[in-house]
């Protein structure tokens, strides 16, 4: 732990299942890949099925052997999302859930049930998948953070962004909530006396598709950085190690571990006072049984 979690401490997966949200490029690509390697039947849980196809074949250009399967899944989508769920749930136990997918400051968008598209994909599509399956998960479910959520704040006064859109602002509320989701998700799991743990993480800066709605002066100066950040199979160890890593509990936060959390190997990351405030997290809960209609149970 001392030194890090890279893709070389996975251990061997072979028998256990793990569904990845968002599989088919950047970092759920490469969190894919790799435990397919491991041996792993990994689910690729994806919206775009040629896409996830495409990326079906890449992994098995590299590992012959991968047994992978996909599941469409659009978080944008609440009604999909519960069809979605229900697909899984008649298929066979995940042992790994990890929500990977997301969004990051597009132009204002809404989801189909009209929620700004941020919020409705990396929250709100999010909790409702999960807890529409939850019970399905023998092990972990991952929540994937950000660094931004640090400077999030909480506001339900318009969902929709009809009064006001800025997509940073909207992208670390995000965020903030994935943290709050985990934080409580965990709380509640174990309250039901559930052996199933959430562990949250995040990839410091990473080089990823998610990049591409930046303002064209950062998307040229982002080559350049480039040595500074992690890449996305870097990007992938936090995940990785919050999948597989032996001595995580739930809970625990993690991301890399080199100065401001932007690269490098694993470890334990920070989480903002408001992301541990067990009262914030209590109500986003509750308004997002309320706006998703999916009652998880806990």
């Amino acid at each position: 732990m001392s030194r890090g979690f890279t893709a070389d401490d996975v251990s061997a997966q072979t028998g256990r299942t793990v569904l990845v949200t968002g599989a088919n490029a950047g970092l759920g690509f490469e969190v894919s890949k790799v435990l397919a390697a491991r041996g792993a039947h990994v689910i690729l849980a994806c919206r775009d099925t040629a896409k996830a196809e495409a990326a079906m074949d890449r992994i098995r250009a590299d590992v012959s052997d991968a047994i992978l399967s996909f599941q469409p899944l659009d978080l944008a989508d609440l009604d999909q999302v519960k069809e979605a769920a229900a697909a899984v749930l008649a298929g066979p136990r995940i042992d790994v859930l990890v929500n990977n997918a997301g969004v990051m400051i597009p132009p204002r968008t809404l989801t189909k049930q009209g929620y700004e598209l941020q919020f409705g994909v990396n929250h709100l599509g999010t909790f409702a998948f999960t807890g529409l399956v939850h019970r399905h998960v023998d092990d972990r479910i991952v929540v994937t953070g950000s660094i931004a959520h640090r400077n999030g704040e909480m506001d339900y006064s318009d969902l929709s962004a009809s009064r006001s859109y800025h997509n940073w602002a909207r992208y670390q509320m995000s965020k903030l909530a994935n943290l709050l989701h985990m934080f409580e998700l965990d709380r509640r799991l174990g309250a039901a006396g559930r052996a199933t743990q959430a562990i949250g993480c995040h990839p410091g800066v990473a080089t990823t598709e998610l990049q591409r709605h930046l303002p064209l002066p950062l998307r040229y100066m982002t080559p350049l950085a480039a040595p500074f950040f992690n890449s996305a199979a870097q990007g992938a160890w936090p995940t990785l190690q919050a999948a597989t890593g032996a001595h995580v509990q739930g809970g625990d936060y993690l991301g890399p571990q080199g100065l401001g959390e932007v690269s490098g190997r694993s470890g334990p990351a920070r989480a903002s006072r408001a992301a541990r405030d067990p009262k914030l997290a209590r109500e986003l809960w509750e308004r997002s049984v309320e706006l998703t209609g999916v009652d998880p149970g806990l």
